[in-house]
């Protein structure tokens, strides 16, 4: 199976539809007066679609086992054609397409199955995905366009050429599956003084998201939280939790990271660990979902020129 562990959980949902059509009105007549000899129709169906919903990784092998929050199956006649629709919701990891799909493709063939004996005319069509919401997908609109990017990697050991820089190409890399380039990119030791003039100088220039990676550790030379916690207008506790939250579920040593997150103004400063997997992890945990506090942003500052306000 696809490997899922780097993505997060979140609300998905998808609803796929099916067609039944019998050949005469006198099978519509049965199935609406509870007449079918294998019994009632929809209620049969119903049940076969649930577990067929349920029952997804079973039958189809590159399927997850997802924990099903909530199915509904609904019918519809019109004409000769029995419309069918399935809706499948989740919290998880991976989305419910095919889930919904099965689903609708056993209901369809349960239907098939109790008419076949009235009906030999019974055809089954158009199983597909009517739509899904959730995950990345539709995060994809928060992508902010010409957003001033600087990624700063902080380390002794790298400043000094000992180690090489891996976090901060690897930020680089991650920020441009949202089509953000980082227009400046620096190493520089652990020093509180430094770090606090380069962030300064960043928001001078016109930077609007900031991410340093290291120094948020325990170490006596990691300040970097303790260097940008006074500099930041407004807190988002929120963010880093995130980050944490994501990191622990793949390290218990992840509560150990001290970073934090917020506003100089306008400008996002993240601060993230100095790890490789740190970095990757806290990365996916909070993109593109944190871009969204850039659409907040204007939508403040269009509201504010509406009002005259300056």
């Amino acid at each position: 199976m696809v490997n899922i562990t780097h993505k997060t959980n979140s609300l998905r949902q998808a609803i796929a539809s099916a067609v039944v059509r019998v050949s005469k009105q006198e099978t519509i007549d049965a199935i609406v007066n509870k007449k079918v000899p294998k019994g009632d129709l929809f209620e049969f169906a119903r049940a076969a679609g649930l577990l067929a919903v349920k029952k997804t990784s079973d039958t189809i092998p590159d399927c997850h086992p997802i924990p099903i929050e909530y199915t509904a199956i609904s019918y519809q006649i019109d004409g000769l054609n029995i419309q069918i629709s399935v809706e499948v919701h989740t919290i998880y990891k991976t989305g419910v397409e095919v889930e919904a799909m099965h689903g609708a493709s056993i209901t369809a063939l349960t239907m098939y199955d109790m008419l076949k004996p009235i009906d030999k005319g019974v055809e089954i069509s158009n199983i597909r995905l009517v739509s899904k919401k959730g995950g990345k997908t539709d995060f994809r609109q928060e992508t902010i366009s010409n957003l001033r990017c600087a990624v700063i990697v902080c380390s002794d050991g790298i400043s000094a050429g000992t180690n090489q820089d891996v976090s901060g190409q690897l930020i680089v890399e991650k920020l441009k599956n949202y089509h953000i380039e980082a227009e400046h990119i620096e190493i520089i030791p652990d020093d509180f003084t430094r770090i606090q003039e380069k962030v300064k100088e960043l928001h001078a220039a016109g930077i609007q998201l900031l991410l340093l990676t290291g120094g948020t550790g325990l170490s006596p030379k990691d300040v970097t939280p303790e260097a940008i916690s006074p500099l930041l207008d407004k807190q988002i506790p929120g963010i880093m939790e995130t980050a944490r939250n994501y990191g622990q579920q793949r390290t218990s040593y992840a509560m150990l990271s001290r970073g934090v997150a917020g506003f100089i103004d306008h400008m996002l400063v993240i601060t993230l660990p100095g790890s490789p997997n740190g970095v990757k992890e806290s990365m996916d945990a909070l993109f593109p979902y944190v871009l969204h506090v850039f659409k907040v942003a204007e939508g403040f500052k269009h509201n504010q020129m509406e009002t005259g306000q300056s």
